[in-house]
């Protein structure tokens, strides 16, 4: 029994040395390098801080929506629902997320809905929609605040992240950029 217990006293002591205090000093250093040091990307927009890596809530009709979170947009607690397309309560809580953006967008087809604009990402903190849940909102934004459907399209193609090297994930547009691209053209306009 002795010879098994002192292995594994030194394994266990290992592992917590370089699990525990020498991989994260490498990640450490290796985020000084980063932009913002590895702190993520904090916009500073009418006087109030945002990380750009982290969902926010947008559900007024004159901004584009984000995806919904399982966890009220907190960081802290960042997690998925944990329930399944069989558990009667997520049916609902989807449905009645369809119900709402089709009251808000009632001249869309249920069927076109994104499922992103109507499912919590397994965070709860995704920043990011597609490119068709951008453009599926551009009519009743352009109604909204009176800008023409074609700028908007053209506002959603600026802010549109292309994949990684042209090959890894699928394109994607991070909310908060765009809402505030929007306010910003939106502003621009009225001057």
């Amino acid at each position: 029994m002795k010879q098994h217990i002192l292995p594994a006293i030194k394994l266990t002591v290992l592992t917590i040395i370089l699990f525990a205090v020498l991989y994260p000093l490498a990640v450490w250093g290796i985020a000084q390098f980063a932009p913002d040091k590895g702190k993520g990307e904090i916009i500073v927009y009418k006087g109030q801080k945002y990380y750009s890596n982290i969902g926010q809530s947008f559900t007024e009709d004159q901004y584009f929506y984000s995806r919904p979170s399982a966890v009220g947009y907190n960081a802290a607690g960042s997690a998925g629902s944990n329930k399944g397309p069989s558990n009667a309560a997520y049916l609902a809580e989807v449905q009645a997320r369809i119900d709402t953006f089709l009251v808000h967008n009632p001249e869309i087809r249920q069927s076109a809905i994104p499922v992103e604009l109507v499912t919590a990402s397994g965070s709860g903190l995704d920043p990011h929609i597609s490119v068709a849940a951008a453009t599926v909102q551009v009519k009743r934004i352009a109604q909204i605040r009176g800008i023409n459907p074609a700028r908007l399209e053209q506002l959603i193609a600026e802010h549109t992240d292309k994949p990684l090297a042209g090959l890894f994930g699928p394109e994607k547009i991070n909310v908060l950029k765009l809402n505030i691209a929007l306010d910003e053209m939106s502003k621009a306009n009225n001057q």
